[in-house]
């Protein structure tokens, strides 16, 4: 009896030792499907977009002869800034790389059918010059895709908007490089990082793409204010991540009060990354300045930039849906992708902005995968 009471023991030791083993799988699989699955919220078959198995953001770039998209001498909306082949590009491998993801696949772009999916909708690129990248990038996919199909662009204080007329779709860029307010104060222009009075014109649209970064780095002339204030305060400068930071809250306060998820899909572009300093990706370039080819793997040595930590952390709190453009990691991938000394200035450097065609057209396709297999 004694034994048997010692036996039975055992198999309970064992039993729970299991159980606990398990429950703490679970518990570890649950945290994973939370990270993962709260880019997605908002779109109604979430799962199969970002799930265990499918994450369009982590994977390579490979060669596809296929791309790319379109020509730039084919689109009359691309401004000289980002056509690197006007401007002398002497390579072309750049336009030839695709993104795969490591364990799933996504439709390519279709622009008839982005146009039949949004017929009589307006859809908006909020933000600064990376979302002027996206936007020309866009309408030129589409364009390539309907090229038949009556179009007109206009530019009208500071909004600029093409029309695909025959499906009434209209496509916005809103220039606003912090999100926040710029106002004109007696001590000069002063950026309120707890204001957003532009936003009215943002509660009009079906789908709003938001971004910022940038700008919050620059100093000296190039900045674009001369105080920063939050309420009563005001300030000549203060750690830019922590305005950053600051900015951001703002405007997730914003889209929890203003916007009817039923009605407006949002999305946030991810941190787009520069390359002005070739020890970020183990090379002795001084820049991205001939660079051919984008990094091997899915990895970027320098590791992720704090602002997109922080632009988890504030997506994470949020009441209502934005789903995260996550196209950091593979953009840092793409340190040839960007126009250096092939655009309209010849004697400067541009390793923020990227060429046209190029890797904005990849942005834009994981944002019609996100709305093709999410909706």
């Amino acid at each position: 009896m004694g034994v048997r009471s010692v036996t039975v023991r055992r198999h309970l030791v064992v039993q729970c030792f299991l159980f606990l083993i398990l429950l703490l799988l679970l518990v570890q699989e649950a945290r994973a499907d939370h990270k993962v699955l709260y880019n997605a919220r908002g779109l109604r078959s979430s799962k199969q977009v970002n799930s265990s198995t499918c994450n369009l953001f982590q994977g390579k770039w490979v060669f596809d002869s296929s791309y790319p998209f379109y020509d730039a001498s084919n689109c009359p909306f691309i401004d000289p800034e980002f056509d690197c082949q006007k401007y002398g590009r002497p390579d072309k491998q750049y336009l030839k790389y695709r993104w795969l993801p490591d364990a799933c696949d996504f439709p390519r772009f279709d622009g008839l059918d982005f146009l039949r999916r949004w017929r009589g909708k307006k859809i908006m690129f909020v933000g600064d010059s990376l979302s002027l990248n996206q936007w020309e990038s866009l309408v030129c996919m589409i364009h390539q895709s309907a090229p038949n199909s009556q179009s007109s662009l206009v530019r009208k204080d500071g909004l600029n908007t093409v029309t695909f007329d025959e499906y009434a779709v209209s496509v916005n860029l809103y220039r606003t490089p912090y999100l926040v307010d710029i106002v004109r104060e007696s001590v000069g222009r002063v950026l309120k990082l707890d204001s957003i009075q532009a936003g009215d014109t943002w509660k009009e649209m079906d789908m709003l793409i938001f971004n910022t970064w940038h700008w919050w780095l620059h100093k000296g002339s190039s900045q674009g204010w001369d105080y920063m204030r939050e309420g009563t305060k005001l300030s000549k400068d203060m750690d830019r991540l922590t305005a950053f930071s600051k900015a951001l809250n703002t405007w997730a306060s914003w889209v929890d009060l203003n916007v009817d998820p039923t009605k407006t899909k949002v999305f946030f572009q991810g941190i787009s990354p520069t390359h002005y300093q070739g020890k970020e990706w183990n090379s002795q370039s001084k820049n991205c300045y001939g660079e051919l080819e984008p990094l091997n793997g899915s990895t970027y040595p320098a590791g992720t930039p704090e602002a997109a930590a922080i632009l988890n952390q504030v997506l994470s709190k949020m009441r209502k849906p934005v789903y995260l453009l996550d196209i950091t990691t593979l953009s840092q991938l793409r340190k040839d992708g960007h126009p250096s000394a092939y655009g309209e200035d010849p004697k400067g450097m541009d390793c923020s902005h990227w060429c046209l065609p190029g890797l904005p057209d990849t942005w834009n396709q994981l944002l019609y995968a996100a709305l093709v297999m999410g909706t």
